[in-house]
């Protein structure tokens, strides 16, 4: 069976170890928080409703600072521990674990100074709970959260938000389901302009968390008492309201004995006329022993809950751990092997890219069906085989000797120069397809998960890529141009045989004899007139029939026969240069991106390859805080299947 000590010292074991880790609740952590499943007291009251001293008479002890204005700047999570025998009472802090303070006066200038420690010498207010331990025959095992008390006003020295500063940290240890509200009020204001319950009407319209305690009572004018409050007539609660008789700043002054003042609060109760008949459920002790078994129940209720929580949040960090990437080895062979597992997966995703199974790799074939088509379409062959163009080239190419039937040199310089035009777009597909290949090496390095711990890996794999695709490109620009230089170094000859040959009509004697093909300069000034038949579209142009080779409908079949070549060769440029491409870039990259990476990555020393497995530190951090809180989880776990649970 779980004893109330066990239960409620469990819960205060996880709250210390939670508040180690930075777990205090309210936090933005990507995991649940542990402190905020955990059951706890929160002491909720205004300034000045006499909070301080209900929980020096719980404790027996006078160890709080006081003063005016608010004392209170940060969560005191006052945990008490009943000894047994006559054990002299010390206290410890959470932040000085191995010291014990047996002079609470000195305990009283700790949360002083741990206050300032954090806050400053200002009166700003901070969510840091400070854990205190008391150890005590004199105390029941219990667990008090004292907050700063609520304020309708800033004082000198605050912000002008500290009123709702103040409120929203007390609401967040009040709003959470597990939360006990103790909520104090003094007796001789009205109930109705309690702050405190005010806040826990809010939060627990219900009732069924609040314990209400009225203190001041021997303070109220003569001939009134607090019972309309005390009975729950006033304000109906689930668990009965407790009366509290405090200390009086003369005897705070006069440091009197905590012990003599229980003493004259059972009297005072016991020979009160007005509250007689109450007298054995009043009074600071009563308090204690009744928060102390309502939060062993509340406990006992929640265990499976929290158990729960644990569980869940131990996967999800184990979850979390896995993605991160757990701890790199020192020595250099597991570094090295971490590395080409890394290399591999990330060679593995750039694969995928390539033959579909990831977005990407459609965006080569893009290069070959769009731009390449629409590249050569734009190339400027009309205005290189104008009618113009052709005759200049032509006649430059016959020099002072003019062609007899075809003018081959004529034809190949045309050929030649239009072939040229090809060098663009074979180039920029190449640029095109490398530039794509560089997008998914970045792309595929940013998607692979086990990489992004690396940095400084992912950089160097990165620039490693980028010049085996460099190597790849130029190789391709070489095998590309080569295509085309082939192009121009051997034509076509059939393409030409199976042309229309040329018929030039003289009249009805047909082609003049070859010994009349020669004409002298004087017949070429003076040629005869042409047929009739060829009258009309050469107006303006006669030549005699030798001539004809040099009108402008030769010329424009000579530029008609060297656009349809060049249109057969513009078709093998749109086939082979895709080829060519994907051979010399697109497959070197699958099969040989990281080659020479591998070659150098196998000579590098233990030093040089932790630099590549050095991590983000962010990344790092974070691996290490949820290691840390994945610990407090299993322990917290341990820890409640120590204890025997009683249902």
């Amino acid at each position: 069976m779980a004893t109330m000590e066990s239960l409620i010292g469990l819960v205060n074991r996880i709250q210390r170890a939670c508040t180690a880790l930075g777990d205090y609740g309210g936090g933005d952590s990507t995991f649940s928080s542990l402190w905020d499943a955990l059951p706890s007291v929160a002491v909720v009251g205004g300034q000045s409703s006499g909070k301080s001293s209900v929980l020096e008479s719980i404790v027996g002890r006078d160890f709080l600072p006081r003063g005016s204005g608010i004392v209170t700047r940060r969560p005191l999570v006052l945990q008490l521990h009943k000894t047994e025998g006559r054990q002299e009472e010390y206290a410890e802090f959470g932040h000085l674990p191995r010291r014990r303070f047996t002079d609470f006066a000195l305990v009283r200038k700790e949360i002083a100074d741990e206050t300032d420690r954090i806050t400053g010498k200002s009166k700003q207010i901070s969510p840091i709970p400070i854990h205190l331990s008391i150890y005590s025959p004199h105390v029941v095992n219990l667990t008090l959260i004292d907050l700063p008390g609520l304020t309708k006003i800033a004082v000198e020295g605050q912000s002008e938000n500290i009123v709702e500063d103040i409120e929203n940290m007390v609401r967040l240890y009040v709003e959470k389901p597990n939360s006990i509200i103790l909520a104090i009020s003094p007796a001789n204001q009205d109930i109705a302009t309690s702050d405190a319950i005010k806040l826990a009407k809010e939060v627990d319209p219900t009732g069924e968390r609040t314990f209400g305690v009225l203190t001041k009572l021997d303070l109220m004018d003569k001939g009134t008492n607090a019972l309309d409050v005390l009975e729950g007539r006033a304000y109906r609660l689930q668990h009965p309201w407790v009366g509290i008789v405090n200390r009086s700043q003369a005897d705070i002054n006069k440091n009197t004995d905590m012990m003599y003042a229980r003493r004259r609060e059972r009297e005072y109760f016991a020979t009160s006329p007005d509250y007689g008949h109450l007298a054995n459920k009043m009074g600071s002790e009563y308090l204690a022993k009744l928060l102390s078994q309502h939060l062993e129940t509340v406990i006992r209720q929640k265990i499976p809950g929290i158990t729960s929580l644990i569980n869940k949040g131990i996967d999800e960090m184990e979850a979390e751990l896995d993605r991160l990437g757990r701890p790199i080895a020192v020595d250099a062979g597991a570094q090295l092997y971490t590395i080409l597992e890394l290399c591999r997966a990330f060679d593995k995703i750039f694969k995928e890219h390539l033959d579909g199974g990831r977005p990407g790799g459609d965006r080569i074939y893009g290069v070959f069906d769009n731009q390449l088509p629409a590249a050569l379409r734009k190339l400027p062959f009309d205005r290189h085989l104008s009618l113009q163009n052709v005759r200049k080239i032509v006649s430059e190419a016959d020099g002072y000797q003019p062609h007899l039937i075809a003018p081959e040199q004529g034809y190949r310089r045309l050929i030649e120069g239009s072939l040229n035009y090809f060098r663009g777009p074979a180039e920029a597909s190449v640029d095109a397809v490398h530039f794509v290949l560089k997008e998914l090496v970045r792309k595929s390095i940013g998607e692979t998960e086990e990489l992004r711990r690396f940095p400084t890996l992912q950089s160097t794999l990165a620039a490693a890529a980028g010049e085996a695709l460099e190597k790849f490109r130029d190789e391709s620009k070489k095998t590309v141009i080569r295509l085309v230089d082939m192009e121009s170094s051997y034509l076509t000859v059939d393409f030409f045989r199976k042309l229309p040959q040329e018929v030039e009509k003289l009249g009805p004697g047909g082609p003049p004899p070859p010994s009349d093909r020669r004409a002298s300069s004087a017949d070429r000034k003076n040629p005869p007139p042409p047929p009739p038949s060829d009258r009309g579209g050469d107006r303006g142009n006669a030549v005699d029939p030798l001539g004809d080779r040099y009108a402008d409908a030769h010329f424009r079949r000579i530029g008609s026969n060297v656009s349809s070549y060049i249109g057969m060769v513009s078709d093998t440029i749109k086939s082979t240069i895709p080829k060519a491409v994907v051979y010399c870039q697109v497959k070197e990259a699958k099969q040989n991106l990281l080659n020479y990476f591998y070659t150098q990555i196998g000579k590098k020393e233990g030093k040089q390859l932790a630099e590549l497995l050095d991590e983000d530190p962010s990344l790092m951090s974070k691996r290490q805080d949820i290691a840390k809180q994945l610990q407090l989880y299993k322990s917290a776990r341990d820890e409640i299947d120590s204890v025997s649970w009683v249902r």
